[in-house]
């Protein structure tokens, strides 16, 4: 279900602790509150005119019969005039009004934009495992997209709609004081009744969409992953499964259907049997000479303009209170805590990092399982420049080692040093910057290949991003293509094979100069050949960095200083491959007998 949708079903109820967050919104407004000041006035400016400009149509009636209201020394042919002059008025207004709203959403919501985009990319990992990227995805446009709706148009119309109703009020009892009693203890009862089955029929048309949503849902499922649905043979079941999903919305939409029937009987009968109730006390009132027939004209069409902005304040203030809601939503992320502050993240400082590394006695739960400990006492001594690797079966936690490296996660008790120092007591952007690593899957950006290896330096020129697609084995590839670096990677470009899209992940780490090196199982999905060129570059780029590898492939790591064999959160093994092959008995010998074996 959609962020949309569930703003619909909420409560149509404003608590006071919603309404002191919302507020807090205008924050970035007030930058513009000059563009919003006059915006305001130009749309209550405008809204008087409108309602003068109603009741000229009745005065000009008076006029033609010779029984004018008010003494304008107006002739009936002048009214066109009149008329033209007020237009072009009202249009002007509007425009400025237009213009000025639209300043103030567009600038404040583009701050708005920018400040929460900023606070979710500065979150730690922890934030990201908790919510779905589509949650995330939603509050930056659908949230704000409410936000922007209601300060660029639901706000402007329902204070217009409130200068219509005071002014109307006002108008009509000035100007037909004996019948707009009458409408006035009438009118507001059926308008009342009117909307209490429009926020019924509301209701039934989401709880219609819902059901939409849901059978969209399946269409969008089983196209994406059809190659699964026929690989199961179960064309069958998505068949009876999207079809209970559409049988489900005729229920609801007969239902939907009926109670939309009751309210057409309802807004023949009783609505507008109202409205003509009071124009035939009003005809009566011009048939005994008590009013004028154009004042009757005018009361007409104020009736109508005041039921409409009556009925209106129902749908305004669902979509008001849906505003509120995304509000508490933006409100709960800008006010968390980030990890890391955006303005200083773009400033590098040099850590001087040799590269020793130390884990001490790590102690480590993942925050969303605390139940189940991962690591348990890990101690690892790297030198500055040693190769290291991590083997072990899926599940025992050698990913969790380098992750709680990079700070994606605290240690529950433990600490992790570099060069002496906790790696908590330095700067962690400028840490980071010391860190690369090749992983497995290797994502790319959807621009070109240029900005995929720039982003491991951005800024850097043109001889530096050759240099390192060079070194990585990169450039006879990207040689080879027509745009060369201007080559477009991802849906609409060219769609590289998993050992080019390592080795543009090489080339990145490489651009990036790091003290430390991270490989995560980099070579354990390649075909023998790109295996090959993986293994020349990542052999250039381990040359005096202090690397951690972790392992699938055993025969990758023959040459390293230390092996370190995890299982279940414990390092069981430890010594160079020659050292743990010398017992036969070894957990290291078995996986690599295992290994060698299935290989064979």
């Amino acid at each position: 279900m959609s962020v949309q949708q569930r703003v619909e079903k909420e409560s149509f109820k404003i608590s006071k602790e919603s309404f002191r967050k919302s507020i807090q919104i205008f924050k970035y407004i007030k930058p513009y509150m000059g563009y919003f000041i006059a915006a305001m006035f130009f749309l209550v400016a405008g809204s008087l005119i409108f309602m003068a400009l109603m009741g000229l149509p009745g005065e000009m009636a008076n006029t033609a019969i010779g029984k004018p209201k008010f003494k304008f020394n107006i002739d009936v042919k002048d009214y066109g005039w009149v008329f033209l002059i007020i237009l072009v008025i009202q249009g002007i207004l509007s425009y400025f009004r237009t213009i000025f709203f639209a300043i103030v959403s567009e600038k404040g919501m583009a701050d708005l934009r920018k400040d929460l985009y900023n606070k979710i990319i500065t979150q730690p990992v922890v934030f990201f495992e908790e919510r779905r990227v589509g949650e995330l995805t939603s509050r930056i446009t659908a949230d704000v997209e409410q936000l922007q709706s209601v300060f660029s148009v639901t706000l402007a119309e329902f204070i217009r709609q409130i200068v219509i109703l005071i002014s109307g009020i006002i108008i009509i009892i000035f100007w037909t004081p004996k019948l707009s009693l009458i409408m006035l203890m009438t009118f507001p009862a059926i308008v009342i009744i009117a909307m209490i089955f429009g926020k019924y029929i509301r209701k039934l048309s989401k709880e219609r969409q819902d059901e939409l949503a849901k059978t969209n849902t399946i269409v969008e499922e089983t196209f994406q992953s059809f190659t699964i649905v026929k690989s199961f043979a179960n064309e069958w079941y998505e068949a009876m499964r999207y079809g209970g999903s559409v049988d489900e919305i005729v229920k609801v939409s007969l239902r939907y259907a009926k109670i939309r029937g009751i309210f057409f009987i309802f807004i023949i009968t009783i609505l507008f049997g109202g409205i003509f109730f009071i124009l035939w006390r009003g005809a009566l009132m011009v048939q005994q000479g008590s009013m004028e027939a154009g004042d009757l004209f005018s009361f007409i069409i104020y009736t109508g303009i005041l039921g409409g902005a009556i009925a209106g304040f129902g749908n305004l203030y669902t979509q008001i209170v849906g505003a509120i809601g995304a509000t508490e939503r933006i409100q709960e992320i800008l006010n968390s805590e980030s990890e890391i502050s955006i303005q200083k993240s773009n400033v590098r400082t040099d850590l001087h990092i040799k590269g020793d590394l130390s884990y001490n006695d790590i102690m480590f739960s993942y925050p969303t399982r605390k139940d189940m400990q991962v690591l348990k006492g890990i101690n690892i001594e790297i030198k500055a420049g040693q190769k290291i690797a991590l083997v072990g079966q899926s599940g025992s936690g050698k990913s969790t080692i380098v992750q709680l490296l990079m700070k994606f996660y605290e240690p529950d008790s433990g600490t992790i040093t570099v060069d002496g120092k906790n790696i908590n007591e330095l700067d962690l952007t400028a840490f980071r910057q010391n860190i690369g690593i090749v992983p497995q899957e290797v994502i790319l950006f959807g621009g070109t290949i240029r900005e995929n290896i720039s982003y491991g330096k951005p800024g850097a020129s043109d001889e530096e991003i050759t240099l390192a697609a060079k070194q990585s084995n990169s450039w006879e590839f990207i040689d080879s293509f027509p745009e060369k670096l201007e080559t477009i990677v991802g849906e609409r470009g060219i769609k590289l094979s998993g050992g080019q899209r390592q080795r543009i992940a090489i080339a990145r780490a490489i651009l990036k100069d790091p003290k430390i090196l991270i490989l995560d199982e980099a070579t354990s999905s390649l075909d023998a050949e790109s295996e090959k060129l993986v293994q020349e570059a990542l052999d250039l780029l381990m040359q005096n960095r202090t690397s951690i590898i972790i392992a699938h492939r055993l025969a990758t790591i023959r040459d390293v200083d230390c092996i370190y064999v995890i299982e279940k959160g414990k390092i069981i093994e430890k010594g160079s491959h020659s050292e743990l092959t010398e017992n036969e008995n070894g957990s290291y010998t078995n996986l690599a007998r295992l290994q060698f074996e299935f290989q064979n």
